[in-house]
């Protein structure tokens, strides 16, 4: 036991069995690395390991940052211009304070238990980084403060598996109830609204952009220019191949009956058009258009808030031919890439067609990723020191001293510097594999950390509360997404399928998105959930602090 009690041997062993636990399923939900990873180093942390609070601050520091980092061009966005759905998150945090709050006068909780509760019940690990933080600034003897983090940590444990069942049962069982809606319908049915074909509307896994070959029939002797000019350009001739070769076509090229065509486009807009053309033949090797796809991060102001029919119509036909918008991910969220899906700063947007055609194209619309790019350590180290430093600053109210801290200062520091990236992406990278590694290691080390260092007395908690923390989990997960059905549906007017995504989100739940996804047949839900999830990414974890403060004062 001497081995696995060696801080650095109980870290990773933490993290590995942790990681392995969460892949277990209970009916369609994955506990999850985190929680899993919890468990261990709980039950690891009896044997008296010692973690230095030194690694913990460096892993949430991290963590936090690199959250706010690929938050930051969604959020801003958002707080200015998506308020429909981000009024959710506002009610989620306003209806779990409240009920914090109540928790607090009836059962007596503590400001460690509250904090692991909200965190677990939330689903918002980050939210132990803040809390625990703030705890360390109570005017506390040492050995109170860790009694405090070790109950934090093992109401964590306790409630979290609770709170996430929950909203996933809320979002794909007893909301689409509640609504009186079937998910997949409803879902099919707003894709076709926003331009999908039948088969897109009702399938992921079916292709919107296409290629096919034609004869040319009817439009021999006009040239390509012509033909696509009379179809306003919604699909390109690539190729033409005569006489068995095949050269790429531009708008000059005259075409003849015999012609064979490649015709690139949405679906809908092949298969409409298909009727102008000879019969569908099948392209022959080395026929295939040299098609490539680049992403594109969206920062063009005149762009934001239109449609992506909209950019067809606004764009000229030399800039608009030749390329196409296949994918849109939204806060690593793929969303449906429709002609009516409305498009926003910070969007990344996949571009598909000819290699010049995006090059020209991809500049209007914002700047195209490298795909080589490299971390840039300047803005990764400045970044964080400035959200250090942001933390030391205080604000007294009254008897509260409210502060950032640590936590809240690099997550506010992320979400500035994510955005000043967006709008100046040749300096200050980190790319999306780094971001994610430094979000998902940083997290998993710190709730490690947090896990070795609670001790046994600890688990006096659960015999003092019992069942009390899980039902209190059940309802401060489920009380604020019943709140914002209600406001969604009657006052906001926000459609079923969407209304349902955003409630995840408001929740930062990614199984609960995952499922809803699953249920819906497409990713229609992911358009509520991508904004209501950046702006709750934020506020949750820096209600922490105010947890902390809240059960001081009432508790």
């Amino acid at each position: 036991m001497s081995f696995i009690a060696q801080p650095v041997v109980a870290l990773f062993v933490s993290l590995a069995l942790g990681h392995l636990i969460g892949k277990i399923r209970i009916g369609s939900v994955e506990i999850g690395g985190v929680c899993g990873t919890l468990f261990v180093a709980l039950a690891i942390g009896q044997l008296g390991v010692t973690i230095s609070p030194d690694l913990k601050n460096v892993a949430f520091a991290l963590f936090i940052f690199a959250l706010g980092f690929t938050a930051g061009p969604q959020f801003f966005n958002n707080i200015r211009g998506g308020w429909r759905y981000g009024i959710l998150s506002f009610v989620e945090v306003g209806t779990v304070l409240l009920l914090l709050a109540a928790a607090i006068l009836v059962f007596g909780l503590d400001a460690g238990t509250t904090s692991g509760l909200f965190a677990g019940s939330a689903t918002e690990s980050a939210v132990l980084g803040t809390a625990s933080e703030a705890m360390t600034r109570l005017a506390l003897p040492v050995a109170e403060i860790e009694r405090l983090q070790g109950n934090m940590a093992t109401a964590y444990s306790i409630t979290y598996l609770f709170g996430l069942v929950a909203i996933v049962v809320f979002t794909t069982q007893i909301g689409p109830l509640l609504l009186g809606i079937n998910v997949r319908e409803a879902s099919a049915a707003l894709a076709r609204e926003l331009g999908a074909d039948d088969d897109t509307a009702k399938e992921n896994g079916v292709p919107e952009i296409v290629s096919r070959g034609f004869r040319a029939g009817a439009i021999g002797g006009s040239s390509v220019g012509a033909f696509e000019n009379t179809v306003n350009g919604v699909v390109t001739i690539t190729q033409v191949g005569r006489s068995g070769s095949f050269d790429k076509a531009t708008t000059d090229t005259m075409l003849e009956a015999d012609d064979i065509v490649l015709v690139v486009g949405r679906r809908r807009a092949v298969i409409a058009i298909s009727e102008r053309l000879g019969a569908e033949v099948p392209m022959p090797p080395g026929a295939n258009a040299p098609l490539v796809e680049r992403e594109v991060v969206l920062t063009r102001q005149e762009v934001r808030g239109r449609r992506i029919r909209d950019l067809r119509r606004l764009a000229s036909a030399e800039l608009r031919r030749g390329v196409f918008i296949s994918r849109i991910r939204r806060l690593g969220q793929n969303i449906p890439a429709l002609p009516g899906t409305i498009l926003e700063q910070g969007d990344i947007l996949t571009l598909y067609g000819t290699e010049d055609a995006i090059a020209r194209a991809g500049p209007e619309l914002g700047h195209l990723l490298s795909p080589s790019a490299a971390t840039d350590f300047v803005m990764l180290g400045l970044g964080i020191v400035a959200g250090l430093l942001l933390g030391e600053l205080s604000l007294k109210i009254g008897a509260l001293d409210l502060t950032l801290g640590t936590g809240g200062g690099a997550l506010v520091s992320g979400l500035v510097f994510g955005w000043l990236h967006m709008h100046r992406p040749q300096s200050g990278a980190i790319p999306s594999e780094a971001a994610a590694f430094m979000k998902d290691f940083g997290l998993a080390t710190f709730i490690a950390a947090v896990g070795l260092s609670v001790g046994p007395d600890a688990f006096a908690l659960l015999k003092q509360y019992g069942l009390v923390l899980p039902v209190l989990s059940v309802l401060v997960s489920a009380l604020p997404a019943v709140a914002s059905l209600y406001i969604g549906h009657y006052l906001l007017r926000i459609e079923g399928p969407i209304l349902l995504g955003a409630i995840a989100g408001q929740h930062c739940s990614t199984p609960s998105i995952s499922a809803l996804v699953s249920l819906a047949g497409n990713s229609i839900p992911v358009i509520g959930y991508t904004v209501t999830y950046a702006i709750s990414n934020v506020l949750l974890p820096l209600m922490g602090p105010v947890v902390v403060a809240m059960a001081g004062l009432i508790g």
